[in-house]
């Protein structure tokens, strides 16, 4: 009954028509007023005509209560708002930035719902809309574009329907240079499309596109500038453009043969900056830049020499017992660094390293244990002294007790071989 009240009040057309607007906004906070209100008859017709109408605050005020129909997370309500979406993608160009604003966040809201609303979006041209107001000078728009994006791009649909589309647009040199300038423009933008490259470079095979931007190093570049931002005056919320940009370097450095795009022995200093400055606050960080820093050493000669060379390796090291997590990935770059051959053993030794690797070998994980295994291999392969240091750190008994679990039993014993010989 009282939603029928607010919606006849609407439509009666007297002047305070604009008072009625802002009760019926208010009551449509609520899930269950919303759901009432998109099932009376007309209800949603009567919020169109006055959203489309010329009367700029009667204009205003619908979109709030479109805006707080959007956000309802059942996808009934979301899919009565169908007749809306052209309008809204309309008022996109050139109105003013808090209608704007309104229409992008009540889009992006849709399409998080519903993937009918999603379907009908495409054809009625979002991306190039989008592309057209990410040329905006304004943060708050840029936020919203931002917004809708991450959304569209998060879409089950999106590697096959999405992304492809977006691609082929002006977008992505946009978002590209809209990451790299987040510490001198806008933060809230920056960390919006950092997160939808993520999930364009996660969900899409061929980075083509990226790559020709000049994606890596220009990625490489934003992380030495972030990190020479660190301690001093570090902007708040940097931790939540951190982590998506170094997810985007890590995975395009792992699906594409770069070799020599990012060689740039800065980029681990400035990876172990930002390490050292989050490890307390943030620890998930950690985990983000040992990926990396294991893509960037995989099958990179120039990494391993430079994480050598300058010097690195003990701030590796502390790392081993930092988590679960961190124990594996830390293992995993030890043996990149050791599968390069004699001499680099010589040096990961050098660190005494055999009295750390000890412990791990009880550790409860049995990845960690087997990459643990794997680094004692490389190392015994490449420099057969060790496997007698080993037996003097009492390393046999360690070894010996894992021929009791089955996954690691074979590798032990191998280990257990080459130790006994004399």
């Amino acid at each position: 009954g009282q939603v029928l009240e607010l919606l006849r009040g609407v439509q009666r057309g007297s002047e305070d028509r604009k008072r009625s607007l802002g009760r019926l906004r208010w009551a449509l906070q609520n899930e269950e007023t919303q759901q009432k209100f998109v099932r009376l008859d007309g209800s949603i017709r009567t919020l169109t005509g006055l959203f489309t109408s010329s009367l700029a605050d009667l204009q205003l005020e619908a979109a709030r209560c479109l805006h707080e129909l959007s956000h309802s997370s059942v996808p009934a309500v979301a899919e009565a708002c169908l007749p809306v979406t052209s309008y809204l993608l309309t008022y996109l160009s050139g109105h003013s930035l808090e209608f704007m604003e309104l229409c992008l966040y009540t889009l992006g809201n849709l399409v998080v719902e519903s993937e009918a609303v999603r379907k009908q979006l495409l054809p009625q041209g979002i991306i190039p809309v989008l592309a057209s107001c990410i040329q905006s000078p304004h943060e708050a728009v840029l936020e919203g574009v931002g917004y809708v994006l991450s959304q569209l791009l998060q879409a089950k649909e999106a590697p096959t329907e999405i992304i492809p589309l977006v691609l082929d647009s002006v977008l992505p040199q946009h978002m590209l240079r809209l990451v790299c300038s987040g510490l001198k423009a806008g933060m809230g933008a920056a960390v919006e499309f950092a997160w939808c490259l993520h999930y364009i470079v996660c969900r899409h095979k061929d980075n083509a596109v990226l790559l020709a931007l000049g994606a890596v190093p220009a990625l490489t570049l934003l992380l030495l500038d972030l990190a020479s931002e660190i301690p001093q005056d570090a902007p708040e919320g940097l931790e939540l453009l951190v982590c998506p940009v170094l997810r985007c370097l890590s995975n395009l450095l792992a699906q594409t043969d770069c070799q020599g795009q990012g060689q740039d022995g800065r980029l681990l200093v400035a990876l172990f900056l930002i390490l050292q400055y989050f490890l307390q606050q943030h620890p998930f960080l950690v985990q983000e830049c040992l990926w990396l820093l294991n893509n960037l050493t995989a099958d990179d000669p120039f990494f391993c020499s430079a994480l050598l060379s300058l010097g690195l390796l003990p701030a590796v090291l502390q790392l081993l017992t930092c988590s679960q997590m961190a124990t594996v990935l830390v293992l995993t770059v030890l043996c990149n660094v050791a599968e390069k051959g004699p001499l680099q053993c010589q040096q990961l030794l050098q660190q005494p390293l055999l009295p750390q690797l000890l412990p791990l070998l009880t550790l409860p994980d049995p990845e960690a244990v087997g990459q643990c295994l794997e680094l004692l291999h490389l190392l015994f392969l490449h420099c057969p002294e060790a496997a007698a240091d080993f037996t003097r750190h009492s390393g046999q008994q360690a070894l010996e007790q894992l021929q009791s679990t089955p996954e690691l039993q074979e590798r032990a014993q191998a280990l257990l071989d080459t130790v006994r010989q004399p």
